[in-house]
């Protein structure tokens, strides 16, 4: 199975340029250290708002003469963070909220389903904003606000899927048997769900970037001087005409970034997906 999997996943074109703009993300965020050329923070005053190649700044300098290569590598590590984390809350809380609902049914599910529908009415990055209004500014605010903004989403996505295979002929038959409940939706139903978990994560990854990004721009995210590519397109936002390099670099890690993961999600549903394959 492993081998047929892989198979099917190298001949995606969209799964394997996916993969390959996430690797590189990984690479770049993992050896940051190696990588960069001048210190995150260092202020060379002899180079302020230069474009790329002036000096010895690859990438040019901010509008305090810091290079923007190193930060823009610093800033993957962020993106990648709050990716994980804010999509590991979402998926975690969301998935057990939609095994619950979508297995027991009755009021319980219209309960749920009710309250998810609320926050559901929200827009997304609204919501994230008034809930760092409440828990204040900062990385772990932001990724636990992004997270729980996920919840309700994943949690209709797996009750979804939970509603496709409770009453299948295996789980009965596993019923009939004297399965309890938990042995149930643990051995039988989640082991199911899980290629679309799976789906769902890395395609949200995209969302959880461009929502940190939001909050950093606002001024409600990572907060100065940690490098966060929301934040470097808001300091660029007043020098777009004399140095339009720093908003189109961090614009395009984040457009890079978010590609990447949506094509992967989008090569991993027709891979892992039975009703796309030929």
């Amino acid at each position: 199975m492993k081998k047929r999997f892989l198979k099917r996943f190298f001949k995606s074109k969209q799964a394997v340029v996916g993969l390959a703009l996430i690797l590189t993300n990984v690479i770049v965020a993992l050896f940051a250290p190696l990588i960069v050329t001048h210190p995150v923070d260092e202020m060379d005053f002899m180079y302020i708002l230069t474009l790329p190649g002036e000096g010895d700044h690859l990438l040019g300098t901010d509008d305090y003469g810091r290079d923007l290569f190193s930060r823009l590598v610093y800033g993957s590590q962020i993106s990648l963070m709050v990716g994980i984390i804010a999509v590991g809350i979402g998926a975690l809380i969301g998935t057990l909220i939609g095994l619950i609902s979508g297995y027991y049914g009755g009021f319980l599910d219209g309960l749920i389903m009710r309250i998810m529908d609320a926050l559901l009415s929200f827009p997304y990055v609204l919501l994230a904003i008034a809930m760092m209004a409440v828990l204040g500014p900062g990385l772990f605010n932001a990724m636990l606000a992004i997270g729980i903004v996920m919840i309700p989403s994943f949690s209709r996505v797996v009750r979804s899927a939970v509603l496709n295979y409770k009453n299948e002929e295996f789980v009965t038959a596993a019923r009939l048997m004297g399965g309890s409940n938990l042995w149930l939706i643990t051995f039988h139903i989640l082991p199911n769900i899980v290629p679309t978990i799976i789906i769902y994560a890395s395609l949200n990854f995209a969302g959880a970037i461009i929502s940190e990004a939001t909050l950093s721009f606002l001024g409600l995210g990572i907060q100065p001087p940690t490098p966060s590519w929301g934040s470097m397109l808001s300091e660029a936002k007043n020098y777009l005409q004399t140095t339009p390099t720093m908003a189109v670099f961090p614009g395009l890690a984040i457009l890079l970034s978010c590609l990447g993961f949506n094509l992967l999600g989008d090569g991993l549903r027709d891979v892992l997906d039975p009703r796309m394959r030929s």
